[in-house]
């Protein structure tokens, strides 16, 4: 059977640009809801006859381990790394916040991934071939921002569930997470539209603001053996934003 690595949040932004540069390693299953767009990342991945496309949409938690579980036997494929790149985000003041809001942000964030992992655990499915799991938090997990209560909290859980699951699935499966800084993609590109925004964001970014290969860099270290030693960290991207008190 083939070793696969499993790209959510694939059909765009930070997950398409992983999917491209993985592809020239393993074979990569695209996850998404657009069927058209994941074909577009498909097409721009090395071998792109290699690919599969696993179209599905992570807010539907409820069907995500009996989708995966069939996708994978029908293709007959394994998978030994996994990469959580679908995200979520709506920034709303806590008087416009709703429980929909909340249970939204925390499938696709949070529920998804992790049952994603548990259905990759399953044996009978994946045999004993996964061997490690990046989840892309950020670096609002252990901060505070005005608007950013939902999204922010459910990093902060993603970050949590990080940390039993590396201590739990040790030493077969090691978990990481990464906190990007300020990187441009289809998510945050509404703010990249107010250029004073940008300016005062640049600012605070002692190594500029980030792209997303930098992210990819540090993925691809954490899931390769040789960050065989580390397990249950938040590696923190972000250019030195979070260390900078500069006044």
């Amino acid at each position: 059977m083939k070793e696969c690595i499993i790209i959510t949040g694939a059909s765009s932004g930070m997950g398409r640009e992983m999917a491209k540069k993985f592809s020239s390693s393993y074979p990569v299953i695209l996850n998404g809801r657009d069927l058209e767009r994941l074909e577009e990342t498909r097409q721009q991945c090395q071998n792109p006859q290699n690919q599969l496309i696993w179209q599905y949409d992570l807010e539907n938690v409820e069907d995500v381990e009996q989708t995966l579980a069939t996708f994978l036997t029908g293709h007959q494929v394994r998978v030994a790394y996994f990469v959580h790149c679908a995200g979520y985000m709506k920034t709303y003041p806590l008087k416009m916040v709703s429980a929909s809001l909340f249970q939204q942000t925390f499938n696709i964030n949070v529920i998804s991934g992790a049952l994603i992992i548990k259905t990759l655990m399953n044996r009978k499915l994946n045999g004993d071939t996964l061997k490690s799991v990046v989840l892309i938090s950020s670096n609002i997990s252990n901060f505070g921002a005005k608007a950013f209560g939902v999204y922010g909290a459910s990093k902060g859980a993603m970050d949590a569930l990080m940390r039993s699951l590396a201590v739990e699935l040790a030493p077969k499966v090691r978990l990481n997470s990464v906190l990007p800084g300020g990187v441009r993609t289809t998510m945050t590109e509404h703010m990249y539209q107010d250029e004073e925004l940008v300016k005062r964001m640049a600012a605070t970014y002692p190594l500029g603001l980030g792209e997303a290969n930098d992210i990819y860099e540090v993925v691809n270290f954490l899931l390769s053996d040789k960050a065989r030693w580390i397990t249950g960290q938040q590696c923190t991207v972000d250019g030195g934003r979070t260390i900078n008190i500069t006044g």
